[in-house]
């Protein structure tokens, strides 16, 4: 059971990496290309994933939870300043 660890690790590992740069936008992939980071992750099993995680992943996986930038709609009733009023 214990030599089975590691590869089990790296099998999901890899699933994760692939699922998360397939569901990540193009336009918010670093470095190379999107096929091309699924192509390293998938041809090398271990490295790949770990290159993916640290070079390749968007730098804020949710670009919605950072700082409202001016001019931009509330994302939710506590931070509408006119629902606040209507209170």
């Amino acid at each position: 059971m214990l030599r089975l660890l590691p590869w089990l690790a790296t099998v999901a590992l890899t699933v994760y990496a692939v699922v998360d740069c397939i569901q990540t936008e193009d336009s918010r992939v670093r470095n190379l290309p999107k096929l091309l980071w699924i192509l390293l992750v998938l041809l090398f099993p271990l490295v790949g994933p770990i290159a993916w995680l640290i070079a390749g992943r968007p730098s804020n996986a949710n670009p919605g939870q950072g700082p409202r930038r001016q001019g931009s709609p509330p994302r939710g009733p506590d931070d509408d300043p006119d629902f606040l009023r209507r209170l």
